[in-house]
């Protein structure tokens, strides 16, 4: 009877040696596009853009497309009512 053979993994055996000091970078990166992409997504479905919300839904891109997306869709600022000059009596 021959030894069974160890199981074939595509990566290195001390990947995870490797990636324990980035898990600080990772998290932060993580929660960056988890609150960024929900308020694209927020703002999307708030303004009834169908596409912008299906696209930001469906394409990762680490925030970058929704940070865009944010920049190109900013609401404008409420204008002040602008007063006039000449009072009626």
């Amino acid at each position: 009877m021959q030894p069974s053979a160890p199981y074939y993994s595509p990566f290195a055996p001390d990947l995870l040696d490797k990636l324990i000091p980035f898990a600080p970078f990772i998290a932060i990166l993580v929660l960056f596009v988890v609150v960024v992409k929900g308020y694209a997504l927020w703002n999307a479905a708030r303004n009834s853009q169908k596409w912008w919300f299906i696209t930001l839904l469906t394409v990762n891109t680490l925030g970058i497309l929704e940070v865009v997306y944010l920049i190109w869709y900013r609401p404008s600022s409420p204008q002040a009512p602008a007063v006039s000059s000449s009072t009626q009596v």
